[in-house]
């Protein structure tokens, strides 16, 4: 069977929703041990259990990965019992906004979960990793290639992910350890829906379209298109693959404007 993870362990952050979720049911579909990593305990629960009911192998971890010491006890009690396969760090937050309407709150906010929740998780992994070699993969975003209009500090922080692989990748090669990045335009997830409802009640559809067409292709994205890339990322057959930023964005990257 192609792209087989059985006998795997993925450790997969903010993998009880949207792309995590997705990312989590097709990993553990094809045999991976799923260890599931977020704040909220009770959606990571209903992840796992959804797997386990369907006959994957899944566990709900309780961890805030912008706080170090949580992260290392969580990935040291993972690697007590499983030898550590692959890290996804997909545990992300938005933000809004220009330089100027970004306070220092917001920005130590974004910066906490999405630039130090990679570096916790990647730190942690690492030295198991070395012994054994395995795949770290980090979510980062088109805004970390491309200028989006108001996304000042959500787009620094993909930027930090995107880089932080380019490091890695060079750093621990030697060890055989892979480490690339995935690049999303605009994905159709919960988040997305939630933030039309709150901000635009009444014309949620219309602007679901008007976002839609902002992707050349003429739609959003789907969470488990995702999914199946960091599949083959994560897999054997991605074996000779590091280094690498993979954006799967409806073109957005290079057709718009052309």
């Amino acid at each position: 069977m192609k792209f087989n993870l059985k006998g795997k362990t993925a450790i997969i952050t903010g993998g009880g929703s949207g792309i995590g979720k997705a990312i989590s049911n097709v990993l553990a579909g094809q045999g991976a041990n799923v260890h599931i990593m977020e704040l909220n305990i009770d959606t990571a629960q209903q992840s796992a259990n959804a797997i386990v009911d369907s006959g994957g192998i899944a566990f709900a971890h309780k961890c805030n990965v912008a706080k170090h010491s949580e992260v290392l006890h969580v990935i040291n009690s993972i690697a007590n019992d499983f030898q550590l396969d692959i890290l996804i760090n997909n545990a992300g937050i938005a933000h809004i906004g220009n330089v100027e309407n970004t306070s220092e709150e917001d920005m130590d906010r974004i910066y906490g979960v999405n630039v130090k929740g990679v570096y916790n998780c990647i730190y942690a992994v690492i030295p198991y990793m070395k012994k054994t070699g395995g795949v770290i993969l980090n979510m980062a975003s088109i805004a970390a290639s491309v200028g989006i209009k108001d996304r000042f500090a959500y787009t620094m922080s993909k930027g930090a992910a995107l880089t932080m692989m380019y490091s890695v990748a060079k750093d621990y090669i030697q060890y055989g350890i892979r480490c690339n990045s995935i690049s999303p335009a605009r994905i159709h997830t919960p988040f997305v829906d939630g933030y039309l409802k709150e901000n635009f009640p009444g014309e949620e559809e219309k602007m679901f379209e008007q976002l839609s067409a902002t992707q050349p292709i003429g739609r959003m994205g789907k969470p488990e298109e995702v999914a199946n890339l960091a599949l083959y990322l994560c897999s054997d057959e991605a074996s000779f693959i590091t280094g690498t930023n993979f954006p799967i964005d409806g073109g957005f990257v290079t057709l718009n404007g052309n």
